[in-house]
């Protein structure tokens, strides 16, 4: 009755299945450790955000370039203040704003964006304080140079002069004459007039979309893997119902490739 099991037809659905359910296993298990390896960098990103603030600053020149081990870390830099920027449609505490950005010419040659805090309303350079004069130490956290579209961040262009969608080198180096740093740093301390503006977490360490995301692929791939066990029984089961109706000498009158299949073989003697 189950030698149509040995059929080309059959050999091809089980080295088909044999092969798919492994593979949806694999995918499914590495989506699982794509979740599990997000849990475990938002963990380690909220434990290095509370010793940052307990951490010495240190030079700006040994965090970098920024990771997620640096990101968040207190670093001091020394420069005089040059060209302001603001950074519009930023958001504290459910209030739209923008931040004030000022250039830090180092010593080094290069200037460090500093985030001097955040006024609330519409971009209005008027509004924001002047940055002080002369060499000043600012410290701050360190923060990775933000991608447009990121969480927070515009990807509009066309803005007026004077403003910027995104604090990174790439954004801003048509807009100023300086060499840049590839990272910024917002104060801990506002400039008088503005508050604070929190630091972020590194890229990919939150349970963010994209980490339901992969959790929900998971899902996907071990429903994938049950389906193509239950397709394969219920071929199994239809099939050998086939064989058991031509044995008994009754098959639909369906032009079915499966029912001729096991006639032939119910027609064969056994030897």
């Amino acid at each position: 009755m189950y030698r149509f099991l040995l059929t080309p037809r059959w050999w091809g659905i089980n080295v088909f299945v044999l092969l798919a359910i492994p593979f949806c296993l694999f995918m499914g298990s590495w989506q699982l450790s794509r979740f599990e390896s997000r849990v475990d960098d938002h963990r380690d990103a909220k434990e290095q955000a509370e010793s940052a603030r307990t951490d010495p600053a240190r030079p700006l020149a040994e965090l970098l370039p920024v990771d997620k081990a640096t990101s968040g870390k207190q670093a001091v830099a020394t420069g005089r203040y040059g060209t302001q920027l603001l950074v519009p449609d930023r958001e504290i505490d459910g209030r739209d704003g923008y931040y004030v950005l000022t250039l830090l010419r180092t010593d080094g040659g290069k200037a460090l964006p500093v985030v001097r805090g955040w006024l609330p309303g519409n971009a209005d350079s008027a509004k924001a304080p002047a940055p002080p004069a002369g060499e000043v130490t600012v410290t701050g956290a360190l923060q990775a140079s933000e991608q447009p579209g990121d969480d927070g961040v515009s990807a509009e262009g066309g803005l007026p002069a004077g403003q910027t969608a995104a604090i990174s080198a790439a954004s801003l180096v048509n807009l100023v004459p300086d060499d840049l740093y590839d990272a910024w740093v917002t104060l801990d301390t506002a400039d008088p007039g503005m508050t604070a503006v929190p630091a972020k977490a590194a890229a990919d360490t939150g349970l963010d979309l994209k980490a339901f995301q992969n959790l929900g692929y998971t899902g996907e791939w071990f429903v994938f893997a049950g389906f193509v066990v239950f397709m394969w029984f219920r071929l199994l089961r239809r099939e050998v119902e086939f064989a058991r109706d031509a044995e008994l000498g009754i098959l639909p009158e369906a032009d079915d490739e499966s029912a001729a299949v096991v006639q032939d073989e119910a027609s064969t003697p056994v030897r």
